[in-house]
């Protein structure tokens, strides 16, 4: 058996779950229900795919509990099946482990400290007063300027650029084309003419913390932009200067938000959402895609704004009415008080 090769019942040990079938059923890969063979595993978490279940290939399934009335099919019960599933993927595409070394073509600055054991990729750049921890990986390409820091076991994946005074905790990984502690937005109205406010803080990123392709963060005007342990950051999402992001909070793609707003623990933003700001959201606040934020949010709970897609027909009929809502409020209004 193949060094990522696993049974099924060395899965249900290693992870804790119930097995129901064959133990010796081997796993080398994962795969959809749909498409999944018989060494291959899947998973089932949403009842809208309960119907591929019956007639899928795959070796072992992972489910909850009450889907395991399936006879003949090698199972592994778990009380959140995506949750077993990822855990379980994760042997089969392990994280690249650091090559020791600085690349010949890479640029490493006199007073750059670069641990022993982390690995600087080619062409890359490290600049002054910068640390790279013990483990780290800086892929080909990445640019890293004055005063940061690469917290150990963090991966740049390619072409990042960490502008200055940016600080990575542990085990951060930074995606392809990501700015981290470019110049944050910050102007001042001169006798009609803007003058550009020094950005003089940094970003600091804390440890666990994913963030995603052509994303961007902006360093502080005075005191830091802030990411707190394992937020989880999609593509192309803005982060302006001195924004406060609590911890275990995630965010889908090209999402914005602007300067100053602190956001809390727990919280799910979705895709294309805008969050002005100067605001406060609160722990446990999911926004829905396409949001506008407008205000701060002091109740945990389910937010959303905008309108939902319909046909092209309706939507020029719905916003020709939204046009005279207001003179049918006033009607409204005026008809009440002739009742009175």
């Amino acid at each position: 058996m193949g060094s990522r090769s696993h049974t099924a019942a060395a899965l249900a040990e290693r992870f804790g779950l119930a097995l129901r079938g064959d133990g010796d059923a081997v796993v080398d890969s994962v795969g959809t229900l749909a498409n999944a063979g018989p060494r291959q595993l899947s998973f089932l978490a949403n009842p809208r795919y309960r119907r591929q279940l019956a007639g899928s290939a795959a070796g072992v399934v992972v489910v909850r509990e009450d889907e395991a009335a399936e006879p003949g099919r090698t199972l592994l019960l778990a009380p959140e099946p995506y949750v077993a599933f990822a855990k379980i993927a994760a042997l089969f595409d392990p994280p690249p482990v650091a090559s020791p070394g600085v690349h010949p073509t890479a640029v490493v600055d006199a007073s750059a400290e670069i641990d022993p054991s982390a690995e600087v990729g080619p062409l890359a750049v490290v600049g002054a007063r910068t640390r790279v921890d013990a483990g780290a990986i800086i892929g080909p390409g990445c640019v890293i300027g004055e005063d940061c820091v690469v917290g150990a076991g963090s991966r740049l994946v390619a072409r990042v650029t960490l502008v200055r005074r940016v600080r990575l905790g542990e085990r951060v990984l930074v995606h392809p084309g990501a700015v981290l502690g470019a110049d944050g937005f910050g102007l001042a109205m001169d006798a009609g003419r803007w003058i550009k406010v020094p950005q003089q803080g940094g970003v600091a990123v804390g440890d666990d913390c994913e963030i995603g392709a052509n994303t961007t963060i902006d360093r502080g005007a005075i005191e830091d932009t802030v990411l707190e342990e394992d937020v989880r950051l999609d593509n192309q999402i803005q982060v302006a200067h001195n924004v406060r992001i609590g911890a275990h909070t995630a965010m889908a793609g090209c999402v914005a938000v602007a300067g100053s707003t602190v956001i809390g623990r727990n919280c799910l933003v979705g895709g294309a959402a805008g969050i002005v700001g100067h605001i406060t959201i609160c722990d446990r606040v999911v926004i829905q895609a396409m949001s506008l934020v407008t205000h701060s949010i002091d109740e945990p709970g389910e937010y959303s704004s905008g309108t939902p897609l319909m046909d092209a027909r309706s939507w020029r009929r719905s916003a020709a009415r939204f046009r005279q809502l207001d003179a049918l409020a006033r009607q409204v209004q005026a008809l009440g008080k002739e009742k009175k």
